[in-house]
């Protein structure tokens, strides 16, 4: 494959970022039209996902019933291809796309089970304990004994998350999510050199982890993409997040003079462009999980490949806060038996005292934007 301009000067690195920014744009404005027409075809939309989801009788989102999900691959697609037709490059550009095709492989999975899938039981602690007591095979009891480590697993993970409906339950979302961590950690522990085994801490120097570097890469990777999955609940609001959280990996690939990476992020925001003009409400389509797990673990393994996992909770900071909102209010309501926020995410609680969808998205973009500018301040520093 033909690896673009690899070593340009810097002011021709931001060039071709941008360059390619308006050739991703272009390109996902051609095929959205036959996306939409899929979509729309084979009734890929919210109302016909599975369990119950109580944010539909918030407001208006009723309407949202017959609205696709599963738009994100406008992103995913375009990325894919223009990276592996034009930027494939066996440093730094084909890992973060593998990940990302997992991660939207994983949450392609849950969208198209939620639609078409049967509803899927799982056996509770109690009543496997019990199927060891009085099981009348002895095969059967010793195998309930040996996997009970992976049914406490299973018990503890739904903890996370309520209704699995048809969909891909919590712990195997965990299990693949932990898998992506896991390889990304060894791309950049081992593949990236020794320069990216050193975290760089701004203003101070460098920071080194040894070995501890790695179960922090999985951690950072996993909460990323559940992040973008959490915030991925209103008209806008995902999309008009990611465009400057790209825009400045893009900024600062350039600034670390990888032109590769800037070309992969300048791709990305054009698709997140064209993405979101679709999905200004009202939604022509939403992002589903397709789009959402993958594109927050490509924002994850790219400011990794960046060194910058310092300032990632500034790039990502309304993402990070939705995830931490929901953790909050799981953690409240276990320990006192009550609700920190009317709803988590968060944006579901501000719908809930009254903001309307569209002040709660414009007020997201600006705080977050302003969170996004002050970790591009730090990160050059």
């Amino acid at each position: 494959m033909l690896s673009i301009m690899t070593a340009l000067p810097p002011i021709d690195i931001l060039s071709s970022g941008l360059l390619w920014t308006l050739i991703g744009c272009i390109t996902a404005f051609v095929w959205a039209p036959l996306l939409t027409y899929i979509l729309y075809k084979y009734r890929i939309t919210v109302g016909r996902r599975g369990g119950f989801d109580i944010t539909l009788g918030i407001g208006k989102r009723s309407e949202k019933r017959n609205t696709p999900v599963m738009g994100g691959l406008l992103v995913i697609v375009t990325v894919a291809l223009l990276t592996y037709a034009f930027n494939w490059d066996q440093a730094f550009t084909w890992f973060p796309i593998g990940v990302m095709l997992l991660a939207s492989f994983l949450g392609a999975l849950d969208d198209l089970l939620n639609i078409f899938g049967r509803r899927r039981r799982s056996r509770t602690l109690k009543q496997t304990v019990r199927l060891i007591k009085v099981h009348k095979h002895i095969h059967v009891r010793l195998w309930l004994i040996l996997t009970l480590p992976w049914t406490i697993f299973k018990r503890m993970s739904s903890w996370l998350g309520s209704h699995p409906g048809k969909g891909v339950h919590v712990h195997e979302k965990l299990l693949l999510q932990f898998i992506a961590g896991a390889i990304t950690a060894w791309w950049i522990f081992y593949k990236l050199g020794e320069s990216w085994r050193v975290l760089d801490i701004p203003f101070d120097g460098t920071l080194n982890l040894g070995w501890y570097l790695v179960p922090l890469i999985v951690l950072v990777v996993m909460f990323t993409a559940n992040a973008v999955n959490i915030a991925d609940g209103l008209d806008g609001l995902a999309g008009g997040m990611l465009l400057p959280t790209f825009a400045s990996l893009m900024f600062l690939s350039w600034t670390n003079n990888i032109p590769e990476l800037a070309i992969l992020n300048g791709v990305t925001v054009g698709a997140l462009l064209t993405y979101t003009y679709f999905n200004i409400k009202p939604a022509r389509f939403q992002m589903g999980d397709v789009g959402s797990l993958g594109l927050g673990a490509l924002l994850a393994i790219n400011a990794l490949a960046l060194n910058l996992m310092v300032v990632l909770p500034f790039l990502a900071f309304m993402f990070y806060v939705e995830a931490i909102s929901v953790l909050l209010q799981l953690s409240t309501k276990y320990v006192t038996g009550r609700r920190l926020f009317k709803m988590a995410p968060l944006h579901h609680h501000f719908e809930m005292i009254g903001w309307s969808e569209e002040k709660i998205v414009m007020r997201f973009w600006v705080v977050h934007l302003f969170f996004v500018l002050v970790g591009v301040w730090i990160a050059l520093h």
